[in-house]
């Protein structure tokens, strides 16, 4: 039987030139898988002709906007996932799912090998590749950058030779990922990482320090999940994209950082993650009034950890699936509202409120109605303290 390789389809150079060379290299027939991620610019339908047109035995187009919001995004929320504490994960959490679809298109149309056009140095490799030995680890994975020595100049002359319908004139001084969650941005000038990113090569937000009124909105979160904005019912798709246009606009959401791969090198790396950043800080102050200090302290850690193995590809690990299971708990009462003003590139909370607060105005404040009894205060302390009271009794008596 001839080989069946299903391809991770981008429409752009790279991945259409993939599909005659895989053809001739394996001597099989490809097959292109797109998804639509909230990603926006090109029209999905010219993808998938393009990828017809360059070889393609079948071009699948999944509108995967809907399932990427709910069942990626979301869970990343509910983590406060920042890897680094900075980066809200926009590559990283779209990976496990392209690859999910592509051992699914593999089953539907009998494929014996998955390609992706990924590097020998990125993180990306790692992250379909773990995606796929979870899913389906009789598939063989091809990756013609990587394994082929595959580069831009070799991809602009195999199009040109084979009279590919595709452009290749434009040349992106950079290397840009973008989905619904957020935009990536590296290589170019950012390679040094002494220079600072420009204004042209930001998209999904303007500049935060032009003059704006700034937009105050209120999100509704119900066990973690954000379901409302300023009080309409909206999809996690919708609230998403709508919150991206809004603190967009603002200029929220710009991280420049120097991060830490997964394959061991340092990599500069620009992102713009509007509503991200947004929600996350929404999200996190919400949960500092529903959620036990000692439940909140912990969460954190869990949080940091879930970060990193979704980051270093284990979507599919025992371990993540775990900490799902202690998140989902976590978030149980952590349904209410949070206000919070967009302004100035950033993202303030002004305001706070939930039927399930474990925060009480009458043991809070110092004014009149206070009902917290400073007489149990002194007893507390003294308790407290004496574990390193006699521990300094003893170093004394020691010295």
């Amino acid at each position: 039987m001839s080989e069946r390789v299903v391809l991770a389809y981008s429409g752009g150079l790279d991945t259409s030139v993939a599909i005659p060379y895989l053809a001739e290299q394996t001597g099989g027939e490809v097959i292109a898988v797109a998804l639509d991620l909230g990603q926006g610019g090109e029209d999905l339908d010219a993808v998938q002709k393009r990828a017809t047109a360059c070889g393609a035995v079948e071009s699948i187009v999944v509108d995967a906007k809907e399932e990427f919001a709910a069942d990626f995004c979301v869970p990343a929320l509910r983590a406060n996932a920042l890897y680094m504490d900075r980066y809200p994960l926009v590559s990283a959490l779209s990976r496990p799912l392209i690859a999910k679809h592509l051992a699914t298109a593999a089953r539907e149309f009998g494929g014996t090998a998955v390609a992706h056009g990924c590097t020998g140095k990125g993180n990306d490799q790692v992250r379909f590749e773990a995606g796929l030995s979870a899913l389906n680890p009789e598939l063989k994975v091809i990756a013609p950058a990587r394994d082929y020595a595959w580069t831009r100049d070799k991809a602009i002359a195999f199009a040109e030779d084979k009279g590919l319908p595709i452009d290749v004139t434009k040349k992106s001084p950079y290397s840009i990922d973008q989905n619904l969650w957020g935009r990536a941005v590296e290589t170019g000038f950012l390679e040094d990482v002494w220079n600072g990113p420009i204004e042209d090569l930001y998209d999904y937000t303007a500049d935060p320090a032009a003059p704006r009124e700034p937009d105050e909105v209120v999100i509704t979160f119900d066990a973690g999940v954000p379901v409302a904005l300023d009080g309409r019912a909206l999809t996690p798709f919708q609230l998403v994209a709508e919150l991206n246009q809004r603190a967009g606009a603002q200029g929220v959401g710009r991280i420049d950082m120097v991060e830490d791969r997964l394959v061991g090198i340092k990599s500069r790396e620009v992102y713009e993650a509007p509503a991200a950043i947004a929600l996350i800080t929404a999200h996190m102050e919400l949960e500092n009034i529903t959620v036990e200090r000692d439940l909140a302290r912990f969460k954190r850690s869990v949080d940091q950890r879930w970060g990193e193995l979704v980051y270093d590809g284990l979507w599919f690990s025992p371990l993540k699936d775990s900490l799902d299971a202690f998140i989902d708990d976590a978030q149980r009462h952590v349904s209410g509202d949070i206000r919070l003003v967009l302004h100035g590139g950033r993202a303030v909370v002004t305001g706070r409120r939930s039927g399930a607060s474990l925060y009480r105005y009458d043991l809070a404040t110092y004014d009149t109605g206070d009902t917290f009894d400073q007489s149990l205060a002194k007893g507390f302390v003294e308790l407290w303290s004496l574990p390193s009271k006699i521990a300094a009794a003893r170093d004394r008596d020691q010295a």
